[in-house]
């Protein structure tokens, strides 16, 4: 069954998540190194994992199933969940598939070579009201494209 799993330690879209996830009635699982306040619904859990880096990651990848949902901004996770047959949902609303991801990895790389040689290149931008639009209607998109696959077959 079509499950949303957030890369929750950093992630801004999280209440807009709750929202779509909500409407369609799927369940929701937020992974994050430290406890943090979740809503009080049956289908929100929080998965506290152990600190260390990529910890989060790992558990997501290792649980995460074809046609499930992930959303993070994590480019090398989004790399892992859709080798695994997953969607993958940036929270600017930008959609990480078979098609962009090498390009991503690409460019990811490059600004940490840069940073490591002294070069300031700054981090993403912050985010906007556009963004999260953006994000809930990418959202509701890959949701509705999921089942209808799943009814079709």
């Amino acid at each position: 069954m079509l499950h949303i799993f957030i890369d929750a330690d950093a992630c801004p879209v999280k209440a807009e998540t709750y929202r779509v996830a909500g409407r369609y009635d799927l369940q929701v699982t937020l992974v994050a190194n430290s406890w943090m306040r979740v809503p009080l619904e049956s289908w929100i859990r929080l998965e506290v994992v152990a600190g260390g880096l990529d910890v989060a990651d790992d558990w997501i990848a290792e649980h995460v199933e074809v046609d499930d949902i992930v959303i993070t901004s994590d480019i090398p996770l989004a790399a892992r969940c859709i080798a695994a047959g997953a969607q993958v949902l940036g929270s600017n609303g930008k959609p990480f598939t078979e098609n962009n991801i090498g390009d991503a990895l690409a460019t990811r790389d490059l600004l940490t070579d840069l940073r490591s040689g002294g070069e300031i290149t700054g981090g993403p931008a912050p985010q906007q009201k556009r963004d999260r639009s953006h994000f809930l209607n990418e959202l509701d998109t890959m949701i509705q494209g999921i089942r209808r696959r799943h009814s079709l077959s």
